[in-house]
């Protein structure tokens, strides 16, 4: 089996060449006359080929979808460039809606059938944009992130690895990257620090801590890295709770400067809709959870409407398919302040990767800015930087998962002999024998 080689992904517009800002908005080139490399590209492209990095640009052209453009002008385009810049290959994707497509950018589509057609190894792999959608394909891909930033990449939507003034900036840090690498055989021993070890203090999205037990949702909300705070009937009924009521209101009288969500536990909408009025009525600091549908698997949309329209903030809970997300965000509207949950964790128990679906969804409630996501459901510590890398807004980790957060950035030659000792005392303090 050939080796896996990594690569360098590129958008095309703004990044290789320059686009036309007209009302904030960048615009592609109209004809080929227009293009205009940007300075230092070829340079910069040149120095990666060297390296022996295939090149491969990945680029949005909605334009032709829309009828404002032809395609035969796109791919004359794309061929000019791959000719003067010596790329390996140009994947374009013409259509306007995401929905239609597994390809259009933030969707990871056209990054992973290039490592398919290419023999790539996306983890070793660098994507360089100018816009967040660039930023979230290449982290659903799983490669590290550029962001060549402009007025118009929208920075609040993505959490790249590094942001760059341009392509040659991109480039450079690409290039010291690789020369760090080792040289040796694999088993030779390497004194370079492992890459991509995230930074806490960069992350955009917001831990929220899940859990029930009153001692340690206290201990959680003091703590300034945690925004908010969800529970559910399963973890209360986990934790001896008796009295939801008292229990409720018990935490809401101490903790009344961040959001809690507290669920309803019935199956009957009528009844949804009493008891999640009244769970409203404790704290303008509570946000309500919605099942996405009853035990019958009847959809909670109009019940969700409703209560929406009433200015109750809710948390609509254990979504999994793109279908419900576009349902309970058109359901709930601009109305007010709410949360969606997606569980990409049970999603990811089916053995299916939740980050494709989690950029959807991110894109599905992009409308509307009173409507946040939560990654829900986390199985590791990784899921957070995940979460943060695709825009997500929000992920709701347990105590179990949060203890780890001491971890981040350990050197992994240390925690193997960690791992080594804890295997040696654990066998030595149960006195085995052979």
């Amino acid at each position: 089996m050939k080796d896996l080689r990594p690569a360098v992904f590129l958008d095309r517009d703004g990044v290789l060449n320059r686009t036309a800002v007209r009302g904030g908005t960048p615009h592609p080139p109209a004809t080929l006359a227009e293009v205009e490399v940007l300075p230092g590209v070829e340079a910069a492209l040149r120095r990666l080929r060297e390296r022996g990095l295939p090149l491969i640009v990945v680029t949005n052209q909605p334009d032709v979808a829309r009828g404002t453009q032809r395609q035969s002008v796109v791919d004359e385009i794309n061929a000019m460039l791959s000719r003067r810049l010596g790329l390996t290959a140009v994947y374009a994707c013409y259509h306007d809606n995401a929905d239609e497509c597994a390809c259009r950018k933030p969707k990871p589509g056209m990054l992973r059938r290039a490592a398919e057609e290419h023999g790539i190894d996306l983890r070793r792999s660098f994507m360089v944009g100018d816009r967040w959608g660039d930023v979230a394909a290449g982290a659903a891909a799983g490669c590290r992130t550029f962001l060549i930033d402009m007025p118009y990449s929208q920075c609040e939507r993505c959490s790249p690895d590094f942001k760059v003034a341009d392509l040659s900036e991109a480039a450079d840090m690409i290039l010291t990257e690789l020369n760090r690498a080792p040289t040796t055989s694999p088993a030779a021993p390497s004194a370079r620090a492992e890459p991509n070890v995230p930074d806490l203090k960069k992350l955009r999205v917001k831990i929220f801590a899940d859990g029930a037990d009153r001692a340690g949702m206290l201990e959680m909300a003091r703590k300034p890295f945690i925004a908010g705070l969800t529970t559910n009937p399963t973890l209360m009924r986990k934790a001896g709770i008796t009295d939801y009521r008292a229990f409720a209101k018990d935490l809401l009288s101490v903790i009344r400067d961040k959001p809690v969500s507290f669920e309803v536990f019935c199956d009957d909408f009528a009844e949804m809709e009493r008891q999640a009025r009244e769970i409203a009525s404790w704290g303008r600091n509570v946000y309500v959870k919605i099942p996405v549908t009853n035990c019958q698997g009847e959809g909670a949309y109009g019940l969700i409407r409703r209560l929406a329209k009433a200015g109750v903030k809710q948390n609509v809970t254990a979504l999994m398919t793109p279908s419900q997300v576009r349902e309970v965000s058109a359901a709930l509207g601009d109305s007010a302040d709410s949360y969606i949950s997606v569980f990409a964790g049970r999603v990811a128990d089916t053995g299916r990767d939740p980050v494709p679906m989690m950029v959807d969804a991110v894109e599905l409630m992009r409308p509307f800015p009173n409507q946040q996501l939560i990654w829900a459901s986390p199985r590791e510590l990784l899921n957070i930087f995940q979460a943060d890398a695709i825009g997500c807004h929000i992920i709701t980790v347990t105590n179990d998962v949060l203890k780890k957060l001491e971890l981040v950035g350990k050197d992994l030659a240390d925690y193997s002999l960690d791992t080594v000792k804890m295997f040696y005392n654990d066998a030595k303090a149960a006195g085995y024998t052979l």
